[in-house]
């Protein structure tokens, strides 16, 4: 190689450092042919151990040995250039939970690849500009959309200590993300379920006469209650939600009754007939 070359290469790895400096030592395909290192020079660099293959078209530079922030970046340049930190990876850069196993990226599009080693892939329509930022170098959902994807995809208590991680952090977040006043897993699930089917938000925990109701659209005399085998099974349990819905109707409320079965195998019958019920009652 002749002194030209040999110079030529020498600035192009300078350049290649600079970039993974700023980048917890990650860099991406584009960035190696922008700095001059073609198929070539990146074959060369990866059987010297100067370069290593993290990603298709991610690299780590010098060393295999990422730190934690710079796994979480290579699976965000792996999966894209508008991807982003999403979900339970998301939460552990915001320091509200543990980090996973897999590393959580959103890309906002329904197409592409659905599965890369190592990542969980989510695929969206609904993620905005303003619902993504920057945390330690890393393009990451904010702690508002953190949350909102939390809430739909953990367990309750779960989502809860993130939450309360979040206010104890002064975080900025949605007041939306506030307590929802549920009283159990089952209830969150449905909560979340009436938002996916774009059904309007009931009262939760309401007080109709002498009764607790789970779920309620007053306005449309309307009572959802929401039954697990746990605490409705028994025949005790069973003739009290009989006299229970009969002192309701007297009120001018219907009542409809959705077990975790129906709601978990039949969702869109379930929608559906809530749907017809608040219209048929408006």
């Amino acid at each position: 190689m002749d002194v030209d070359a040999k110079g030529a290469q020498s600035g192009s790895d300078a350049v290649v450092a600079r970039i993974a400096a700023r980048q917890h030592g990650v860099i991406r395909l584009d960035q190696l042919e922008l700095a001059g290192i073609r198929r070539q020079g990146r074959i060369v660099r990866v059987k010297a151990g100067r370069l290593h293959r993290v990603h298709r078209g991610v690299y780590a530079v010098g060393h295999a040995g990422l730190s934690r922030e710079g796994q979480r970046l290579a699976a965000v340049f792996a999966c894209g250039p508008d991807a982003v930190l999403s979900h339970g990876s998301a939460a552990a850069l915001w320091d509200l939970l543990p980090s996973p196993s897999l590393v959580h990226v959103t890309v906002p599009t329904r197409a592409g690849r659905r599965r890369r080693s190592g990542l969980r892939i989510h695929r969206t329509t609904t993620l905005l500009r303003s619902h993504v930022t920057r945390r330690h170098a890393i393009p990451v959902t904010n702690p508002s959309r953190t949350l909102a994807d939390l809430r739909r995809t953990v367990p309750r208590k779960r989502f809860e200590r993130a939450r309360r991680q979040a206010e104890f952090l002064k975080l900025p977040i949605d007041p939306v993300l506030e307590p929802d006043g549920t009283r159990s897993d089952f209830e969150a699930l449905f909560l979340a379920f009436c938002r996916r089917r774009r059904l309007p938000r009931p009262e939760v925990n309401v007080r109709i006469g002498a009764y607790l109701v789970d779920f309620a659209w007053p306005g449309r005399r309307l009572v959802v209650e929401v039954d697990g085998f746990e605490s409705h099974g028994t025949r005790s349990a069973f003739e009290a939600d009989r006299e229970r819905d009969a002192e309701l109707k007297l009120l001018g409320y219907d009542v409809v009754r959705i077990t975790w079965r129906r709601l978990d195998r039949a969702p869109a019958e379930v929608a559906a007939t809530l749907r017809a019920l608040l219209r048929d009652r408006a």
